[in-house]
């Protein structure tokens, strides 16, 4: 079972660049197709970008697409969020997630991050 810790959330100004990080242990992440989910306030969890298990393919919530870039690097154990141009909108917790044996999917992951929160102030 794979556990997993997000970092680099915190407080920027709308478009600023903020990176967020996965630090996958307990398995190696090659096995498992990954991806980031946002939480805002009062709102419900979301998608916002997946990965291929060898990195070749990406997906984008339309909301971030052209401004987040994600990517992973299986001999580090760990997926990254590149996040650009953030709007106040981008205000969440943000969760890295993990799903097994699928090559890539938008839904029904299986493990989950405890979340690190991104604030964008306007």
């Amino acid at each position: 079972q794979v556990q997993l810790a997000e970092s680099g959330g915190g407080l920027v100004q709308a478009g600023d660049s903020q990176g967020l990080s996965c630090a996958a242990s307990g398995g190696t992440i090659s096995s498992y197709a990954m991806g980031w989910f946002r939480q805002g306030t009062g709102k419900e969890r979301e998608f916002v970008a997946a990965i291929s298990r060898s990195g070749a393919r990406t997906y984008y919530a339309d909301s971030v697409k052209g401004r987040f870039t994600i990517s992973r690097d299986n001999a580090k154990n760990t997926v990254s969020l590149q996040m650009n141009m953030l709007k106040p909108e981008d205000t969440a917790v943000y969760y890295c997630a993990a799903k097994w044996g699928m090559e890539i999917t938008t839904a029904s992951y299986d493990y989950w991050g405890q979340g690190t929160q991104v604030t964008v102030s306007s």
